[in-house]
């Protein structure tokens, strides 16, 4: 008789093990939800004209989509697999300040950036995850991510999670809107989704980014309305690849995007290979900035997690 898998973190302390239950729910649970669940998140901040303006100025996006989908997937799964307070961790946090701190961006934009990190796996997961997460795990995703805000210097975080996801879904109402810039980032990512498929199937996977994406992303990038039975047949495979994994044996090897083979480094990489080439001279040579708003102070290290 096949028997339902069971949670391993009950034990754990959502505070003082936070970026334990992180790894944990990251690189074993639900490392394939917690990948897609991110890439949508990263998308999802497009929409937001004041990040999709940047993007569109920057032109990473269209000239160089590959490497700065890379080097976001490697910095943020550093901090996921090592911990905040790692020295793995805290190097992929200063570099991602001294990429930052080469930009004009908002503290509210950081902010819900931030704030899709926590959010957009937790709605991924119980949508399709193979079981549901405890307000334990969901309270150590806020808190982990919340330390990481502290230590890019954004301002005014909520301090609670019903806080910080009422700023998210207000944020979302009052920015998501369509500009021809997140158009255009819009298209440039979604051709980069696409090419990692053969060239033959691309036309036929196009409408199934679109299903998998909601009415207000889709709007905002300008891109046709999903249909309504693809993305209901899409759904319930999800949900049913959900209800698979219930029953299969525990994970006993992570999966993190920083363990992958990447198209940008075929070689290997390091810290410093990550940014924008033309400011990589730079970035290398000037002194990381404890954050990207300098007149904050430097907080406090959070909880302790995973040395390895």
């Amino acid at each position: 008789m096949l028997r339902r898998r069971s949670s391993p973190l009950k034990a754990l302390d959502p505070v003082q093990d936070c970026s334990e239950i992180c790894r944990q729910i990251a690189g074993y649970e639900f490392p394939w939800d917690v990948t897609k669940a991110l890439e949508i998140a990263l998308f999802r901040t497009f929409c937001v004209p004041s990040i999709g303006k940047l993007l569109d100025t920057t032109g990473e996006f269209h000239h160089r989509p590959q490497k700065r989908y890379d080097d976001t997937g490697l910095i943020i799964s550093s901090i996921l697999k090592w911990g905040h307070d790692s020295e793995q961790g805290q190097a992929a946090i200063g570099r991602m300040n001294r990429i930052h701190a080469h930009f004009p961006i908002s503290n509210d934009d950081y902010l819900y950036v931030l704030s899709t990190f926590i959010y957009e796996p937790i709605r991924w997961i119980e949508r399709f995850g193979w079981r549901r997460l405890s307000e334990g795990e969901k309270q150590s995703l806020f808190q982990s991510w919340f330390i990481v805000g502290q230590q890019m210097g954004i301002q005014d975080i909520p301090a609670t999670y019903e806080q910080l996801e009422q700023f998210n879904r207000d944020y979302e109402a009052q920015h998501f809107r369509y500009s021809k810039a997140t158009q255009r980032v819009g298209e440039s990512t979604l051709a980069l989704f696409l090419s990692w498929f053969p060239a033959f199937v691309r036309p036929a996977l196009r409408p199934v980014v679109y299903a998998l994406l909601d009415d207000a992303m889709l709007a905002a990038f300008g891109f046709p309305a999903a249909n309504p039975r693809l993305r209901q047949l899409l759904e319930a495979l999800l949900r049913w690849r959900g209800r698979i994994l219930r029953y299969l044996p525990p994970r006993k090897r992570p999966y993190f995007y920083v363990d992958t083979p990447q198209r940008s480094y075929p070689q290997g990489y390091t810290f410093e290979d990550l940014g924008p080439p033309g400011l990589l001279r730079s970035l290398n040579r000037s002194p990381a900035p404890a954050s990207p708003n300098s007149e904050m102070p430097s907080p406090a290290l959070g909880p302790s997690g995973p040395g390895s």
